[in-house]
């Protein structure tokens, strides 16, 4: 019997002493896992833009495509009057092919000039490297070769 009320006695003090318990604290957010990614923040030039260069000083003109995101730049620039191979009629080597393509990387600064790498889509060892200079100006960014033909491009978002 003793052991009966014992028991019971037991049981009532932990009935009662449960319910005054304190929750447990949230556990703290958990941090960014090693590896783990987070998003950057976004730039006021992010979006897509597009537009084509005067010829400059080469009268070939660029057709620019870029795209911004976080503040990287990446896209092509396209020159329209590229020719591609021609037949040869003197049996001689042929001119090497101007580039026709260009890729376009760099980091866009939402006020000021930044500047951009240009390289060309080539074959072989003619490696051409050509650095522009962009800036943004009212609604438009407006990308300059700094050598070269000196191409001055006036692109819009879209």
């Amino acid at each position: 019997m003793k052991k009966i009320l014992l028991a019971a006695a037991l049981l009532v003090a932990c009935a009662t002493t449960a319910p005054a318990q304190t929750r447990a604290p949230a556990p703290p957010a958990t941090p960014p896992q090693p590896g783990a990614v987070e998003p950057a923040p976004a730039s006021p030039l992010d979006g897509q833009w597009r537009g084509t260069s005067d010829g400059g000083s080469c009268n070939a003109p660029l057709d620019y495509q870029l795209t911004i995101e976080a503040g990287i730049v990446d896209g092509s620039a396209y020159d329209t009057t590229a020719q591609g191979p021609v037949p040869n009629q003197k049996k001689s080597a042929p001119p090497p092919p101007g580039p026709g393509l260009w890729q376009i990387h760099g980091l866009a600064r939402p006020t000021g000039t930044f500047p951009l790498i240009s390289v060309a889509s080539v074959k072989g060892t003619d490696q051409r490297r050509m650095q522009l200079s962009a800036r943004s100006e009212g609604g438009a960014l407006v990308v300059s070769e700094t050598s070269g033909c000196r191409r001055t491009a006036r692109l819009v978002r879209g």
